[in-house]
């Protein structure tokens, strides 16, 4: 079951891979993408002309630049529209997505059973955890809401990354826990840390995104604002990201009080301000303030999503940095 995990991981990395590819396609090449923009434009100037002082046009919207109906076979001669098989690309893309899904699902129930135990005692099974939350979130979201599908390049490259990070770098031998984490709080305070971390990491997505849609709104042209010209509405991305972290936090907060209930069981006290503990509380306080200014009016969209990049950097140090060069009571990540 060890060596099944294993080789399921590249399936899952490589599945992803393929996924983004497909995002990748529609995004460049749909009706909002550059490409797809770019080759319309000919047949546009042409149309444009042989229909002067006539009664047919083109539309308003400067994306679509589709002509009237009497114009159309002139149009589509000219230049085909590329939107339709972009637009079958993503939906392969989703696909891929909740095959990737399957696999790394997979590669989480063969640990587990290789172990002997639930599969997140050490640093490399909690990232594949919460990664696979992020997916299944994504996931979720694409299928409800396929105008979202433009966000799956950049959650699959997140996920492509992380996994890959996690197999070169925090692989260990599946093996039993420790005895320190032999204990019930393990089910209830990483897996709420898990599917929290997971949730907010999806969180995190749209808000980048975000910043780079208003930058792109308020007619910045230069990368990365450049990219904000494919991306969905900075409003459906700004509530997006609220919605997320809305959901998330209040899981993240129970994470943090079952870890200090397990602490005062493993070492006597409720709070010890050890590494670990502190970036925890630290990155709470993150998430907090961020949904404190979403809830100020007073407070700009733009501002208050900065909180929430600032609030998953903080995550990102807990999650690696403090594993690797902070030495305290947490210290099972299981890497050197």
């Amino acid at each position: 079951m060890a060596e099944l995990s294993n080789q399921l991981l590249p399936v899952a990395v490589l599945a992803y891979l393929t996924a983004m590819v497909g995002y990748l396609f529609e995004y460049a090449f749909g009706g909002r993408g550059l490409v797809a923009r770019t080759a319309s434009r000919p047949a546009r100037d042409l149309v444009g002309a042989s229909v002067a002082g006539s009664s047919f046009g083109l539309r308003d919207d400067p994306d679509a630049a589709v002509p009237v109906s009497p114009i159309e076979p002139a149009r589509t001669a000219l230049a085909p529209r590329p939107a339709g098989r972009a637009a079958t690309a993503g939906v392969i893309a989703v696909w891929f997505t909740g095959l990737a899904v399957v696999a790394h699902a997979a590669v989480l129930v063969t640990r587990g059973l290789a172990a002997g135990r639930v599969p997140w005692g050490n640093m490399y099974e909690f990232v594949l955890a919460l990664s696979l939350v992020g997916a299944l979130t994504w996931l979720g979201l694409v299928l409800a809401r396929p105008a979202l599908r433009p966000l799956g390049l950049f959650v699959t490259l997140a996920l492509v990354l992380i996994l890959g990070f996690a197999g070169m770098v925090l692989y260990t031998e599946a093996a039993p826990l420790v005895p320190a984490l032999n204990s019930y709080w393990l089910k209830i305070h990483v897996s709420a840390a898990a599917v929290s971390s997971g949730i907010l990491l999806m969180g995190f997505v749209p808000a980048a995104l975000f910043l780079i849609r208003s930058a792109y709104d308020k007619g910045r042209r230069s990368f990365p604002a450049s990219i904000g010209a494919r991306l969905p509405e900075a409003g459906t991305l700004e509530r997006l990201t609220f919605r997320l972290h809305a959901f998330a936090f209040p899981i993240w907060t129970f994470a943090v009080i079952c870890g200090a209930i397990w602490a005062e069981a493993a070492w006597g006290r409720y709070w010890n301000w050890d590494p670990k503990e502190t970036w925890s509380f630290v990155s709470w306080v993150a998430y907090a303030a961020y949904l404190h200014a979403r809830a100020t009016p007073s407070v700009k969209r733009t501002v208050a999503t900065w909180f929430a990049v600032a609030a998953w950097i903080t995550m990102v140090i807990n999650l690696y940095v403090i594993n690797f060069v902070a030495v305290g009571l947490h210290s099972y990540a299981g890497v050197e």
